[in-house]
């Protein structure tokens, strides 16, 4: 910048004139006088020709005297052109004026702002401003074009530029990611800096099916009929029926027939029972389905585990009672399931013998090898389990992610368990006055809860009205646990139909995550009169529901000294995932301190380090951390400890969407309140010339000018101090008082 002109200004009042030239008057008449009674001495003169001096400066004060500076800019103003490039600006909804509508005229959002990054659009400017092009999404994600950040992208324009004249904004509005562009915005307006929006996109949803969600679990068991769910969403205009088709390895397809109501989504789900052991990857597609105009997102992927089922149970129990004889029968009929017993028998001398039982409580390593244990009507006495032995099934849950189910029964033997070390690991509250439980002569019946009604764990049907039909019209049981209600962090799952304490309806079947295991709580001892009329059909399915349900963490991935399990068991995207690894030491003890750390790729190539901190003293190796996925698809994790020897290589597959999604409606009141906010405009995209006008449309910038208020300079004020001060001296030399 040049200095065109400079000026000294004064800003008086009326009131204020008046005052400074009174106040002058005043001074030279009284200056006047006192030279005159001085006999026109020479001292005296120059003295008071000193006061009139420093009443004129407090004069001129009082008129607020500035000096002002014109600059007029050497080069010319900025405008800055941002045009949104991230994957929702692939959805292809702008429709030629000829058109009228979807077909051949048909282009992408990013296409129909393309031109603005040209620079013939601009060249008209090209004298007047200088016009800088930056296409933007995201600077945080990998890959950027998954998230877009409107309040970054306005930030760094009014950073850069110190020239700024205008930015030119096109985009869909669909922000993700960052802080509210509303703040870039107020940056810009308090500089004067106007935005002048272009939105892109139909504000109305386009007619397409998509697939929202493909939850494949990590693995699968061989042999073993598996449940897929699957989420279907649509912008079709009608409800239509379509058939739904998972490719399978091998060649094998599986099809399900599904109404799909019109702007509306479904939940179903596909059986596929795996034959060959190894990786596996699950194709789902829905076929293109009316006037369909976004196809890409009728495809899903997904990958997993197929193993041989090797799962370990052990049931404890006091007496044979028939819940515990037909439990037993229904996990040693199951072919994926090794069970064994330990049946105390407290009024005999010695514990139940026979195939498959144990002799006695086993040690900690042996404990450590179950993955399920069933705790029946048994507590802390003579001929039962003692404290040791309590805490120990607490650390296995805690530290080894097994699953414990809690089975109290008749004998009331469970309320022992109240005050031991198993007391925080109970989901319900017991009611300590009635250890024995109620005895009911009318049949009790269950009821599902909405958490029951979705769980995977309650599933005897294959949709979830029909299981809550099933589980309402089950044979009825005569005897209930003395809960009062859940635990704070506990789900109730099932509850009585009839009966109700002071908190609500009696809570039956209820889990809770305690540490890295699960702990289930069933409050009768009935489930063995399921088998009345329909044989093992719901028996079995349940309690093997339970067994793999319970002991699901516990092999998701496992190597020969360390083995990792994480929560929630269906991980999404943008949602918080505990890793959880038990460790062993190359002399096969449980690590106690050391280093582990878990490296995942993420399906992009993006490498994120984990480093687990162990769990405390007590743990058995258990280390824990923290990692929150922000793409779905497969994570490859590699676990490895320089103290455990060979790493473990792992899948973790994380559910969800990307943030950028296609084929959605535009939100052009985003942009609206950007320019609104910056006194900008808003320009329709579908002819350029009528951006090009808006900016040729700005006002000249006038040249910039600086003001130096002299009035309330420190210089000012000092020097009519250092005046007074010489006039007070010489006064006092002259011998004036």
């Amino acid at each position: 910048m040049t200095i065109d002109s400079q000026s000294l200004e004064f800003s008086p009042t009326p009131l204020s004139l008046t005052i400074a030239i009174g106040f002058v008057v005043v001074i030279v008449a009284l200056s006047m006088t006192a030279w005159w009674r001085s006999g026109w001495r020479a001292a005296t003169g120059w003295l008071e020709a000193l006061r009139i001096v420093i009443a004129i400066a407090i004069a001129l004060t009082l008129l607020q005297p500035e000096w002002r500076q014109t600059f007029e800019p050497t080069q010319r103003p900025t405008v800055t052109v941002l045009v949104d490039q991230s994957g929702s600006m692939e959805t292809r909804d702008v429709f030629d004026s000829a058109s009228g509508g979807p077909g051949a005229g048909t282009r992408s959002r990013l296409e129909a702002a393309a031109a603005l990054l040209e620079d013939e659009t601009w060249s008209a400017l090209q004298e007047r401003f200088e016009v800088v092009l930056q296409p933007f999404s995201s600077e945080d994600e990998v890959p950027p074009e998954e998230a877009t950040d409107y309040h970054a992208a306005l930030t760094g324009a009014g950073e850069q530029h110190e020239n700024l004249a205008a930015v030119v904004l096109a985009g869909d509005g669909d922000w993700n990611i960052g802080a509210p562009p509303s703040q870039a915005a107020t940056r810009l307006r308090m500089r004067g800096v106007p935005v002048i929006a272009v939105p892109v996109g139909s504000t109305e949803p386009l007619p397409d099916v998509a697939i929202h969600s493909f939850e494949v679990p990590v693995f699968a068991i061989a042999d073993k009929p598996l449940r897929i769910p699957f989420t279907l969403t649509s912008t079709l205009p009608r409800d239509e029926n379509i058939t739904v088709e998972m490719q399978a390895p091998g060649g094998e397809v599986v099809t399900r027939e599904v109404v799909l109501p019109a702007m509306g989504r479904v939940q179903d789900s596909l059986v596929w029972q795996p034959r060959q052991v190894g990786d596996a990857t699950l194709t789902l597609t829905v076929p293109p389905t009316g006037d369909e105009t976004h196809l890409d997102n009728n495809t899903l992927e997904a990958s997993l585990e197929v193993r041989r089922e090797e799962l370990r149970v052990l049931v404890i129990d006091s007496y044979p009672r028939w819940e515990y004889r037909y439990l037993r029968n229904a996990l040693e009929r199951d072919p994926g399931v090794e069970v064994k017993c330990l049946l105390f028998h407290p009024d005999l001398d010695r514990v139940g013998g026979g195939r498959d039982y144990l002799e006695q409580f086993p040690g900690d390593d042996e404990l450590a090898g179950y993955d399920v244990v069933f705790l029946g009507d048994v507590g802390v006495a003579a001929g039962q389990l003692n404290t040791a032995q309590i805490e120990s099934l607490r650390d296995l849950v805690r530290d080894q992610a097994s699953g414990l189910v809690l089975m109290p029964g008749l004998q009331g033997f469970q309320a022992g368990l109240l005050d031991t070390a198993l007391d925080e690991l109970m989901p319900v509250v017991w009611d300590r006055s009635q250890p024995r439980g109620w005895g009911t002569a009318t049949p009790g019946r269950f009821v599902l809860t909405e958490a029951g009604r979705a769980s995977l764990l309650t599933k005897l049907e294959d949709s979830d009205e029909a299981s809550a039909a099933t589980w309402s019209s089950l044979p009825g049981f005569h005897w209930y646990a003395p809960a009062l209600r859940a635990r704070a962090g506990s789900e109730v799952l099932a509850m009585h139909a009839n009966e109700s304490t002071r908190f609500g309806r009696v809570p039956l079947i209820v889990t809770r995550t305690f540490g890295a295991g699960k702990v289930l709580f069933m409050g009768t001892d009935g489930a063995w009169r399921w088998r009345r009329g329909v044989e093992d059909r719901y028996h079995y399915r349940f309690w093997g529901q339970v067994v793999r349900w319970m002991a699901y963490q516990r092999n998701m991935a496992q190597g020969e000294r360390m083995r990792l399990f994480y929560g929630p068991d269906r991980p999404r995207t943008r949602e918080v995932l505990t890793l959880n690894a038990n460790v062993m030491s190359l002399s096969g003890e449980p690590m106690r301190e050391g280093t582990v750390v878990a490296e995942i790729e993420a399906p992009s190539g993006r490498v994120s380090s984990v480093r687990l901190a162990s769990a405390g003293e007590e743990a058995w190796g258990l280390f824990t951390g923290l990692f929150t996925p922000t793409e779905p698809g497969p994570h490859r994790v590699r676990l490895s400890s320089a103290e455990a020897g060979d790493p473990l290589e792992t899948v973790i597959p994380i559910q969800g969407t990307t943030r950028e999604q296609r084929g959605q409606p535009a939100r052009p009141e985003v942009l609206e309140e950007i320019a609104q906010l910056t006194r900008g405009r808003v320009v329709d995209p579908a002819d350029l010339t009528d951006v090009v006008a808006a900016v040729a449309a700005l006002p000249e910038l006038d040249p910039e000018q600086r003001r130096l208020p002299l009035w309330s300079h420190p210089l000012w004020a000092g020097t009519i101090i250092l005046l007074l001060g010489i006039f007070w001296i010489g006064r006092k030399t002259a011998g004036l008082f």
